[in-house]
């Protein structure tokens, strides 16, 4: 027996053309009910499988679709890469995952090698959209969306969430907390939808409750745990020692809490902390972090269904799309879930009643 099956041999056992067993794979031309199941029988039988470049030869499609990261271990996307891969595989679709460690050469180097790939779209996550990128993905003719907290400022198909919403609520329960010295570490200082989005809901907040706004509260720091870890330390190293501390990134979060600790401060009796996303790693730290939950599994779900519509030349409403932020927590009587209750929209909690806000 050959090792391996080709088309023809398929053909020969079913007592029919290689065109034929050509049209049952790629559903291409009509056949009757009978040849078909009988085509189908063999190649169950055989274990054929078919080859994946001439198929799309034939059909004219790939049914590949590139998704290019900035890093794959990161937290944030772990959990929008589970909504792209779920939602591909429910339309037939495999993956071509590219890996750019923010790079912005290998960023180029990616979107040029899916094009050799032949993919059908592409979803590019990444920290800051290269508008040359945008330009060369267009020219290109690839159907794209991006996840980017830099994309909404380019007129593009993105996803995004509410973020000033979000900051706003947060900073608001802080200050309903009893708390009026709010230290904000951003994840960025780069003047982007997103970042002014974060400020101007924090800013709201405080304005609101006649709190004046301290520069000096406000750090800029990135998304990883050391960022996180850096930005406290230094609020703590210029005598600065927040009643609370919001910071705009999980993992930042927890760097933030350790910095704090090793300073000899006590979370939460000293310093409340809050963070943003809900990714894992915050429902697997103790005591368990107060977080706003965004939706990042929705935000890579969706995302993949605009690029297969824009592949099938389908109706999009909208070229910006978002999705709501909710809470994580210990924020269990906050006014927002009164709210949500009443329009039925339910909440998650991640953290229970002891996270780490006093």
């Amino acid at each position: 027996m050959k090792s391996t099956i080709t088309i023809k041999d398929v053909a020969k056992k079913a007592g029919v053309s290689i065109s034929t067993v050509s049209r049952v794979i790629n559903d291409s031309k009509p056949v009757t009910d009978e040849v078909k199941q009988k085509v189908l029988d063999v190649i169950k039988e055989t274990g054929y499988i078919p080859n994946p470049l001439a198929r799309s030869l034939v059909t004219k499609r790939s049914q590949l679709i590139g998704v290019i990261v900035p890093e794959v271990s990161d937290s944030f996307v772990n959990e929008v890469l589970n909504g792209i891969e779920e939602v591909a595989k429910m339309y037939d679709y495999e993956i071509l995952l590219a890996n750019t460690y923010s790079d912005k050469e290998q960023e180029l180097k990616s979107i040029n090698l899916l094009r050799a790939k032949q993919v059908e779209g592409i979803v590019m996550v990444c920290w800051k959209v290269e508008e040359d990128h945008i330009n060369y993905i267009q020219n290109c003719g690839i159907p794209a969306t991006y996840i980017s907290k830099t994309a909404r400022d380019y007129d593009i198909y993105t996803v995004s969430t509410s973020n000033k919403e979000a900051t706003y609520d947060m900073t608001k329960y802080l200050i309903d907390k009893g708390h009026e010295e709010i230290a904000f570490i951003m994840t960025s200082k780069d003047d982007t939808v997103l970042e002014r989005e974060r400020l101007s809901g924090y800013e709201q907040a405080l304005n609101e409750s006649n709190i004046k706004l301290d520069e000096s509260l406000i750090k800029y720091g990135g998304t990883t745990y050391e960022a996180g870890y850096e930005s406290m330390k230094e609020l703590l190293e210029e005598g600065i020692v927040p009643q609370a501390t919001f910071v705009t990134g999980d993992e930042a979060a927890i760097g933030a809490i350790n910095a704090a600790c090793d300073k000899g401060y006590k979370v939460p009796e000293d310093i409340s902390v809050a963070g943003f996303n809900d990714v894992k790693i915050a429902k697997m730290y103790r005591p368990k972090l107060t977080t706003v939950y965004q939706p990042l599994y929705d935000m890579g779900a969706v995302a993949i269904r605009m690029v297969i519509k824009l592949i099938n030349k389908e109706h999009l409403e909208s070229k910006k799309i978002q999705t709501r932020n909710l809470f994580a927590g210990n924020l269990l009587k906050h006014p927002a879930f009164d709210e949500m209750r009443k329009k039925g929209e339910g909440y998650r909690a991640s953290g229970g009643t002891c996270g780490l806000i006093r």
